[in-house]
């Protein structure tokens, strides 16, 4: 029986009101298994008002009870993990170890917002002037957001919350529509380790509420992970609303060879990072650039085999390598891609189109695809295609490689692969993308690092978890100092200085 989903509000589920849902299915099946409630600006409303109304109480709970809370969080993510992994297939329809694999990352961001009495330290200077003392305090900004895409689940909302919940702040999440209930589940479990009601709340819902976050007054910040479009949007409407923003958009990661890799490596490299969760990640690889006709040539003589030779199957297959896309019209969006390549005169040497999943033939396989001689000026170059194909752009030399990354809209992560540790380094240091691997596919930074890209993969200063996300859950307040030790003659009318 097909369920309904619910919003989550102030430690209860809340039925949807507005009239409106939206379904949710099994991508490996194609069946309806559900619908979910789509929130009205009402809703959302009621949503933030119920945060902040306990923001206070939150606010004043001492970092190391707030650090003790998502402790007891983090133990539930351990012995639940497979739990939510099951509903993140099942909704979502990556394979069972990448839903896995998924939930680790989150919990390395809980792991890292545990040690909040440490990272909300403050600064402190004495005698600045004479018998004047200077420090700094990082306080919570109040009710935050965070919209979240479908590809991440259960990964992308704890790049956020964990780190906005450990600085005292109040956090409204609105996820995808696509798969929802892993978002409920989170919910749920916060509060059984101990969170107060009210202090994380889930709404379901489309563009209105996205636009009803965007204008809320007693929204502080809104983080998004999303396609490029819609992150400038947020960005552009966060700013004249005047809220901080982090809007995290799309992605095109290219990866070089160089004619010294150790080719196995690579193509053992670029296979996951360009085929895993179907290509559906903002950190998969879909343009690898080998350097020279003959690197090229050996390149795709052992790519082609190995992606004819995809394990494709339902996420609960414990032998898929590649499950299903997340709906049909993303999987035909992607066909579509393909066609365009086709058209554009690239090489299609492995063409998916035409997969079909014996025993799942409603489902929303797609199989892998593999382009080469793609050239800069292609469609399937330019834009994000976020579907299991890999285009092979042909470079003479590594610094017309290096300009085809430099020139590119995106910079969200890049890698190359080489024993030359002279070009490794020269790639690091002059390539305009915010997240670099070197013999390392795919560059995500652990929790206490920061995560973010450049140029139209970022719009707002602030990276996420890590260092950057204490900085953006936080404002900065600077306290100076001064005790009289007696009664001082007069008043001062000029700009004061430190003597």
């Amino acid at each position: 029986m097909a369920k309904n989903i619910p919003h989550y509000i102030g430690g209860r589920e809340v039925a949807g009101r507005s009239g409106r849902q939206s379904p949710v299915f099994n991508p490996a099946t194609g069946e309806e298994t559900g619908t979910v409630a789509l929130a009205s600006t009402a809703e959302v409303n009621e949503a933030v008002a119920t945060a902040r109304k306990v923001f206070p109480e939150w606010a004043a709970t001492t970092p190391l009870r707030r650090a003790r809370i998502l402790n007891k969080f983090l133990r539930l993510l351990e012995e639940r993990t497979n739990e939510l992994a099951a509903v993140i297939t099942h909704e979502h329809g990556k394979v069972l170890s990448d839903a896995v694999g998924e939930i680790q990352r989150g919990m390395e961001v809980v792991e890292f917002a545990t040690a909040a009495p440490t990272l909300l330290k403050g600064e402190i200077t004495e005698n600045v002037g004479t018998r004047v003392d200077s420090h700094s305090l990082r306080q919570p900004l109040g009710v935050v957001a965070g919209i979240t895409p479908f590809n991440f689940p259960a990964m992308v909302p704890m790049w956020m919350f964990p780190v906005a919940l450990a600085a005292g702040n109040c956090f409204i999440l609105k996820p995808s529509e696509r798969d929802p209930s892993a978002a409920l589940l989170l919910a749920k479990w916060l509060e059984e380790a101990g969170l107060p009601a009210g202090v994380f709340n889930v709404v379901h819902g489309d563009k209105e509420a996205v636009d009803a976050l965007l204008h809320n007054p007693d929204i502080s910040a809104v983080s998004f992970v999303g396609s490029t479009p819609i992150a400038r949007y947020i960005y552009e409407t966060a700013a004249k609303t005047g809220k901080r923003c982090q809007a995290l958009g799309g992605a095109k990661n290219h990866m070089i060879i160089m004619p010294d890799a150790d080719m196995d490596q690579a193509v053992d490299a670029l296979m996951g990072a360009a085929y895993g969760a179907a290509g559906e990640r903002c950190m998969a690889i879909s343009v690898a650039v080998p350097i020279g006709a003959q690197t090229a040539d050996a390149l795709m003589a052992k790519l082609e085999p190995r992606v004819r030779g995809l394990k494709i199957g339902p996420g609960t297959d414990r032998e898929a390598e590649m499950g299903p896309l997340v709906t049909k019209l993303h999987r035909d969006k992607v066909k579509g891609y393909i066609d365009a390549g086709v058209a554009e005169g690239a090489k299609l040497v492995v063409d998916g189109r035409s997969f079909k999943m014996q025993g799942y033939e409603d489902g929303y396989f797609l199989g892998g695809s593999l382009f080469d001689h793609v050239t800069p000026q292609m469609k399937i170059y330019k834009e994000e295609i976020f579907g299991p194909v890999l285009s092979v752009a042909r470079a003479d030399t590594f610094d017309t490689a290096a300009r085809m990354i430099n020139e590119h809209e995106f910079g969200n992560g890049t890698a190359i692969f080489t024993r030359d540790g002279d070009a490794a380094r020269e790639f690091a240091h002059q390539i305009q993308v915010g997240m670099v691997g070197i013999n390392v596919p795919i560059p995500v930074p652990m929790a206490f690092h920061s995560f973010g890209g450049w140029k139209s993969s970022l719009f707002g200063d602030h990276h996420m978890h890590g260092p950057e996300g204490i900085r953006f859950y936080t404002k900065l307040k600077t306290i100076t100092t001064r005790w009289p030790t007696g009664i001082r003659a007069g008043s001062e009318f000029v700009m004061p200085t430190m003597r």
